[in-house]
């Protein structure tokens, strides 16, 4: 398969994560970038592997355009298949190179869109949203 590339708008870098493996010590870190497919933004979540990875990716911040090259991998464990975006190159976007990315990162494209004073809610994200455990406020 061909390497894989896409520019977007960092969006979130989650923490690193670390590890020893029958192959040694580990470490990988995840980001989140968001990219125009059509009309509409679409997140994807990447991961870099390896200390001069995630130390390259600490060189970047929440809202750079970011073009990031990356390779599609998938593996089984337990009869369940994973897949994974893998990062093995990072770079700043040309903001001229025709790409489409949102306005402003806050805003979907549909609400970029919308009639003239028209203003909708955000479109959820993952921390909008509480587990059970969090919370005992029922709505009944």
């Amino acid at each position: 398969m061909n390497n894989l590339e896409l520019e977007g708008t960092l969006m979130k870098i989650l923490p690193a994560q670390r590890g020893t493996s029958a192959r040694g010590e580990w470490v990988k870190q995840e980001f989140l970038v968001e990219y125009q497919d059509g009309r509409f933004p679409v997140t994807a979540v990447f991961s870099v592997w390896g200390q001069d990875k995630v130390d390259e990716l600490a060189s970047f911040s929440v809202g750079d355009l970011v073009s990031v090259a990356f390779k599609v991998s998938s593996r089984e464990y337990a009869g369940k298949y994973y897949t994974d975006l893998r990062a093995w190159k990072i770079g700043r976007a040309n903001a001229g190179s025709g790409a489409e990315v949102p306005a402003r990162p806050e805003q979907t494209a549909y609400q970029q869109s919308a009639p003239a004073g028209f203003r909708s809610a955000p479109a959820p994200v993952a921390d909008d949203y509480s587990s059970p455990a969090d919370s005992d406020d029922l709505p009944f």
